[in-house]
C-alpha cells in the first residue's frame, strides 16, 4: 500500500507540473521553494522553445527564446518535441572552505526536460531548470549521439526578454577585458560601441552593442535582476547582445580567432545561464545562486593550505613609478632588501603575506612589444633578488610570500612552463600566487574571454591544485563560481581596480565606482580590488591623480568589497603610524555570516560581516559623491550582550576632494538592537568593529 501510495503521488506530480500534448503546445511548470518564483517552459506548435518567469503576478522575464547555430548542420531553434520530462526538489547545506558565509543553504525545484528534434537529423538534448527563492539557473546538456559528434557553435540563442525600459548598471562586451567604468542607463541607452578604443586598456575589443555579465537591472516595478552565468566550464564566455527593438539581450558568445564560438564534441553541457531576483538590492549580493550552482568541491586531502589573508606589495610603488618592474630601468622594486622592509613592515602589522612583483627576469620586454613569446622566465630571479633568501627571511618572520606570474598574455609560454614554476613553488614552500595576462592574447586573434583561454585557465587552476598554490588571477576569466569546485581559485581582478587611481587620464575611479561594482561585479564573486591607499592624493609622486574619496571610505572597502586575500596597498611609509592601520590589523578576511543592511547600486552600500570562529562583527558603509545620513539597526547582535563599538568615520570637515584624509575615531558601548546613525561626507564613508564585551 506503501508502494503504491510514493507511485501514486510521484506520477501527481509528474502530471501536474508537465503537460505533454500530442498535438499543440506542451509545457512544463515548476515554482521556487517558497512559491514565489514560477517558471514556464512551453513549445508551440512548431516546436519552437520559450521560458517565461515570474514572481507572483509579476512578470519578470516574459517569453524569451532557446536555441543553437552550428557550422555545417541545421540550426537547432524549432521543430522539437519533448520525450520526457521530470521534476524533483533539493534541500541541502553545504560548507565553504572560506567566503561570505560558512554554511550555504542549496534549495531548488528542477525540471529535465528532455527534447528531440522531430525531422532529420534528430539530434536530441537535455534542458535543465533550476529555481531557487533567489534566481533562475538554466543549461542545455548534449548527450552522446550517433547524429551530433564533434560540433562547432557559431552562435547560442538564449534570450532573456524584458519588461519595460529597465534601468541597467553595465560594461560594455569586450571580449578582452573588464576593466571599464561601470554605466548607469536605461535598456533603451546602453551604447557599449561608444566605449571603444579606451586610452587605459592595454587590450580592449567590442565588436558589437553588448554587455558583460553580470549586468545589473531595476525594473518599473521595482525588482533588481542581474544575469550572469555559472560553472563556465571549457565554452566561450557570454555577453549579452542589446537588442532594443525586441527589448532583450541576447547570448552573444566570444569567438575563436577563426570566428567558431564553441568547439566540442558530446558529451557536453553549456554553462549554467542565471538570472537573480530580488526585491531589494542587497538581496542580489547575499544571494550565493552562482555558487550554488557550481560542483562541489573536488579537491583531496588536506586544503589547510588555502588561506584566507591580508597581504601588502611591492606593486604600488611601481604605479607611483617610485620603482620599477624592470632591473635595466635602474630602479628595480623587486631587490632583496626592499623585499625585507616589506616583510618587516608586514610583521609590525599583522599582514600575513607579501606580494613581490618584478621579481623574475623579462619585464624590460614585458608589454609594448608584438612578440613577447618566451620573454618571461617563471623561475629565475634578477641577480639583486635572492628567491631563497626572502621566502626564508619571510617563514623567519610569519610572512608568506606570494609568487607573481605576469605572462604578457603569452599563454603558451606559460603552459610550458606551468609545472616547473608550480613545483619551485611547493619546494619553496609558497602557496599563493598572482597571475596576469596584460596585452592582446597571443596567438593573434584568441581573446582572453574566449574558449582557448576559458581553457588555459582552467589548466593553471588544476596544476596550481596539484602544487597546493591558490590563485589570484589578474586580466581574468569572469568568476562564475567555480570556487565552489577548486578552492584554490581565491581571488581575481576582473574590474577597474585601484592601480586606475594612479595612472588613468582619468585622473581615477569616480567617488560613485564602488558603490556600482559592489552590485554588480562583485555578484560573481570575490575582488582583488587591493585597498588600503592611505596617501589619497599621492603626494609627491602623482600630484594629478588621486583616490576620489575619503580615508574613512577606503577602509570600509575591507568588508564592502569582498575577497579573502585582501590587500593593504599602500607604501610602508604611508601606512606606518596611520590610527587607521590598526583597522586593518583587527578586520577579519574570512566570515561567518554577511548581512547588506542598505544599499542602492551607485549611491551607497552598507554591509555587516561576522568575522568566521568568531563573534566579532565588522561593518562597511560607503556613499558616491552624495554626502548621505544612514540609520542602521543592530538587530543581527545578540541582544543580551553588550559590544565595544569601534567606529573609523568622517571627520566634521571631510570631503573626497577637498579634505579626504579628516577621519575620527571614536569608541563606545552598545547592545543588540541598538540603532546607529552615520554620516557620510561626499565620498564618505564609515568602518565600525564590534566586540562582544
Amino acid at each position: 500500500m506503501l508502494r503504491f501510495s510514493l507511485y501514486s503521488l510521484f506520477l501527481l506530480l509528474l502530471v501536474a507540473a508537465c503537460t505533454l500534448a500530442e498535438d499543440g503546445p506542451s509545457v512544463v511548470d515548476i515554482k521556487s521553494p517558497d512559491g514565489q518564483l514560477a517558471l514556464s517552459f512551453q513549445l508551440d506548435e512548431a516546436g519552437v522553445a520559450t521560458y517565461a518567469l515570474k514572481r507572483g503576478e509579476t512578470e519578470v522575464i516574459p517569453a524569451s527564446g532557446l536555441g543553437f547555430s552550428f557550422q555545417g548542420a541545421p540550426d537547432l531553434k524549432a521543430g522539437w518535441k519533448i520525450s520526457k520530462a521530470a521534476t524533483s526538489s533539493k534541500k541541502e547545506q553545504w560548507e565553504q572552505p572560506w567566503g561570505e558565509q560558512r554554511m550555504v543553504e542549496n534549495s531548488y525545484q528542477e525540471a529535465r526536460v528532455d527534447i528531440e528534434e522531430t525531422t532529420a537529423p534528430m539530434r536530441k538534448f537535455t534542458l535543465v531548470f533550476r529555481l531557487y527563492d533567489d534566481g533562475l539557473g538554466f543549461r542545455y546538456e548534449f548527450p552522446e549521439q550517433e547524429d551530433m559528434g564533434e560540433v562547432v557553435i557559431t552562435d547560442e540563442h538564449t534570450e532573456f526578454s524584458l519588461t519595460g525600459d529597465p534601468t541597467c548598471w553595465w560594461i560594455p562586451g569586450d571580449w578582452d577585458i573588464y576593466e571599464h567604468l561601470y554605466n548607469q542607463t536605461s535598456f533603451s541607452e546602453i551604447d557599449a560601441l561608444s566605449k571603444r578604443d579606451h586610452p587605459n586598456l592595454a587590450q580592449t575589443f567590442i565588436p558589437e552593442n553588448a554587455v558583460n555579465t553580470p549586468v545589473t537591472l531595476k525594473t518599473d516595478n521595482g525588482l533588481y535582476l542581474s544575469f550572469h552565468e555559472a560553472n563556465l566550464t571549457d565554452y566561450a564566455g557570454m555577453t549579452l547582445r542589446v537588442n532594443k527593438e525586441a527589448n532583450r539581450f541576447e547570448s552573444a558568445l566570444v569567438a575563436w580567432a577563426d570566428g567558431a564560438k564553441v568547439k566540442q564534441k558530446t558529451p557536453f553541457n553549456t554553462p549554467w545561464r542565471t538570472i537573480q531576483v530580488a526585491e531589494q538590492a542587497g538581496d542580489l549580493i547575499e544571494s550565493r545562486l552562482i555558487v550554488n550552482l557550481n560542483e562541489p568541491n573536488v579537491l583531496e586531502g588536506d586544503q589547510s593550505w588555502i588561506k584566507p589573508m591580508k597581504y601588502a606589495g611591492i606593486w604600488w610603488e611601481m604605479h607611483l613609478n617610485k620603482s620599477s618592474w624592470d632591473k635595466a630601468s635602474g630602479k628595480h622594486g623587486a631587490t632583496t632588501e626592499n623585499a625585507k622592509r616589506y616583510i618587516d613592515f608586514c610583521a609590525e602589522n599583522d599582514i600575513s603575506g607579501l606580494l613581490v612583483e618584478g621579481w623574475n627576469t623579462g619585464w624590460e620586454r614585458w608589454i609594448g612589444f608584438p612578440d613577447r613569446e618566451g620573454v618571461f622566465d617563471f623561475v629565475t630571479p634578477y641577480d639583486d633578488y635572492d628567491l631563497e633568501e626572502v621566502v626564508r627571511y619571510g617563514k623567519e618572520k610569519g610572512v608568506n610570500i606570494i609568487m607573481h606570474h605576469e605572462t604578457s598574455a603569452a599563454p603558451r609560454t606559460y603552459d610550458q612552463q606551468l609545472d616547473t614554476a608550480y613545483t619551485l613553488m611547493q619546494n619553496l614552500g609558497i602557496h599563493a600566487v598572482k597571475t596576469g595576462y596584460v596585452g592582446p592574447i597571443i596567438p593573434e586573434g584568441e581573446r582572453h574571454h574566449g574558449q582557448w583561454m576559458v581553457q588555459h585557465y582552467r589548466r593553471v587552476v588544476e596544476m596550481a591544485a596539484k602544487h597546493q598554490v591558490a590563485i589570484d588571477a589578474h586580466e581574468p576569466i569572469k568568476a562564475t563560481g567555480l570556487r565552489r569546485t577548486y578552492p584554490n581559485m581565491m581571488t581575481r581582478e576582473g574590474l577597474r581596480g585601484q592601480e586606475f587611481n594612479a595612472w588613468s587620464s582619468e585622473g581615477g575611479n569616480p567617488t560613485d565606482h564602488l558603490t556600482m561594482v559592489a552590485f554588480t561585479r562583485m555578484l560573481a564573486g570575490p575582488i582583488d580590488y587591493t585597498p588600503g591607499i592611505f596617501n589619497l592624493t599621492m603626494e609627491p609622486y602623482k600630484p594629478d591623480n588621486r583616490v576620489k574619496h575619503t580615508l574613512a571610505h577606503e577602509l570600509a572597502l575591507y568588508v564592502v568589497i569582498y575577497s579573502p586575500l585582501q590587500m593593504m596597498s599602500d607604501l610602508p611609509e604611508h601606512a606606518s603610524g596611520q590610527p587607521g592601520m590598526q583597522w586593518v590589523r583587527d578586520v577579519a578576511v574570512d566570515w561567518e555570516q554577511t548581512k547588506v543592511l542598505n544599499g542602492e547600486p551607485g549611491d551607497y552600500v552598507t554591509i555587516a560581516r561576522q568575522e568566521r570562529g568568531g563573534n566579532r562583527w565588522f561593518i562597511g558603509a560607503i556613499t558616491d559623491e552624495n554626502p548621505r545620513a544612514l540609520s542602521i539597526e543592530l538587530d543581527f547582535l545578540d541582544r543580551d550582550k553588550t559590544y565595544r563599538l569601534v567606529v573609523y568615520q568622517d571627520g566634521e570637515e571631510a570631503h573626497w576632494e577637498t579634505n579626504p584624509t579628516a577621519m575620527e575615531i571614536e569608541e563606545r558601548e552598545v547592545r543588540g538592537g541598538d540603532i546607529l546613525d552615520l554620516q557620510l561626507v561626499a565620498g564618505g564613508g564609515a568602518a565600525l568593529m564590534l566586540v562582544p564585551m
